[in-house]
């Protein structure tokens, strides 16, 4: 199991159950569910959010939460 931080509200994430597929497309890809948490590449690295809403809110302004620590960075 690994642990890390929403990258903009600071909430414990675990990285298994957002990366866990519960489907798949006709195409083949894996899906997962966003209920248990979503992830963005930014820069050569992913970052974990618990909502849409949250990786919505750094997608709209990633510098303002990418000052200081990266809390939520995998990579």
């Amino acid at each position: 199991m690994s642990r890390v931080k929403d990258t903009v509200c600071g909430r414990d994430l675990d990285t298994d159950l957002i990366d866990t597929p519960v489907g798949q497309t006709r195409f083949g890809a894996a899906e997962v569910d966003p209920a248990m948490g979503t992830k963005r590449f930014h820069e050569g690295a992913w970052y974990y959010f618990c909502s849409l809403a949250c990786r919505g809110k750094f997608g709209s302004n990633p510098s303002l939460y990418l000052q200081g620590d990266q809390i939520g960075r995998d990579g």
